[in-house]
């Protein structure tokens, strides 16, 4: 289906998982792709892209064609052994050369649409994410140059249809599949292999002599970890949904100190004393948030309301309309106590923390003063 460079696998048990790449990729590829064959008048059959993880992969063209100044090309879904609902279907992308200079994108047949806040996107918005967004633009600005403009057009024919697999639905996003990745590669979430890849990491740090851990559930906490709270992206291991698992591999290799950051949609569940942060095994989101709400006070009209939203950034956005962000510090507070009420037969129990943050890197809660934390991380 494709040639991939630098795509490695994942083994467990002399078994292979083999890894892939996500809808945010396959679109970036067809947009690069249509954009040289406008813009060379010939059809390709292969093209390259860096994904943002630093992977380059190489991917096979499909349905090439050329007409005057636009051109359309189709990249492959290929999840690797982590079949999902897009796995297999052909993501397009249409690119037609302008003179006004700029990169219009927008979603066409089987993208959905986004009718609801909560999803980091603007109601009426394609539902194209921030990073393929910024892949797509970059990868046809390479292509096209610094001056010439061009319309852009992600589309997917299966892309309803798929989409009725997915919980797109649920969460407002009407009419199609969503066009999503951080990293850009999609790694096989066989569970016993995942987690314990994951915590390969873990040991390898401990090997190299750390006794601090920062764990996050993705790619953005890394960034944040990095960027905002200024320190050491080696600290950062990557625990997934397997907050539980990675805690108690934490504490048996012996780490002195565990922080846990991320967002509220996956730490809200800790509070919880949820430890498997997959919508499939439990969410008590919104439940959570309420219960903390309900009490610091909050007027029950406010329940009500946070009652009604289907995602937690819908109900963090009521939460800030009206002043009670201070709620986050005492979700992040129980957090702590259910990290060390989980590890509390350990021979030497480790510090713990957490910081949550909002999707635009601002610091919503603590555990502590932010300052005391950073302190003993750094």
């Amino acid at each position: 289906m494709s040639d991939t460079m630098q795509l490695d696998s994942i083994w467990h048990n002399g078994k292979q998982y083999r890894k892939g790449y996500t809808t945010g990729s396959c679109a970036t590829a067809a947009a690069k792709v249509a954009a040289l064959m406008v813009l060379r008048q010939q059809i390709i059959d292969h093209v390259s892209i860096v994904t943002p993880s630093g992977v380059t992969l190489r991917l096979n063209v499909e349905q090439p064609l050329i007409e005057g100044q636009q051109a359309t090309a189709a990249i492959r879904k290929d999840g690797g052994d982590d079949v999902d609902a897009t796995h297999g279907m052909l993501i397009f992308a249409r690119v037609t050369l302008c003179d006004h200079g700029e990169i219009n994108l927008r979603g066409g047949e089987g993208v959905g649409t986004v009718t609801r806040k909560g999803v980091g996107l603007p109601i009426g918005s394609a539902a194209i994410n921030r990073t393929p967004r910024q892949t797509i633009e970059a990868a046809v600005r390479e292509a096209i140059g610094p001056t010439r403009g061009a319309e852009v057009e992600i589309f997917a024919p299966e892309g309803e249809e798929r989409a009725k697999k997915t919980y797109n639905g649920r969460l407002g996003i009407l009419g199609g599949i969503s066009i999503i990745g951080t990293t850009g590669i999609v790694t096989p979430m066989s569970e016993e292999s995942w987690k314990r890849s994951l915590a390969l990491e873990l040991e390898m740090k401990r090997a190299a002599g750390a006794e601090k851990v920062i764990l996050v559930p993705g790619n953005h906490g890394e960034r944040f970890v990095r960027e905002q709270l200024g320190l050491d992206g080696q600290l950062v291991v990557t625990m997934s949904n397997f907050v539980g698992y990675m805690l108690q591999e934490a504490v048996r290799l012996g780490f002195r100190h565990i922080m846990l950051v991320g967002h509220p949609g996956k730490l809200v569940k800790v509070a919880a004393g949820i430890f498997h942060t997959h919508s499939h095994i439990a969410d008590g989101r919104i439940e959570t948030l309420i219960a903390y709400l309900a009490l610091m006070g909050a007027p029950q009209a406010l329940l009500l309301e946070v009652n009604r939203c289907d995602t937690t950034e819908a109900a963090m956005e009521l939460i800030a309309e009206q002043g009670l962000q201070a709620v986050y510090d005492r979700i992040a507070e129980r957090i702590c106590e259910r990290m060390s009420e989980m590890l509390r037969f350990a021979v030497n129990p480790p510090r713990c923390d957490a910081i949550m943050f909002s999707f635009d890197n601002q610091i919503l809660g603590t555990s502590r003063p932010l300052n005391d934390i950073l302190e003993e991380m750094r």
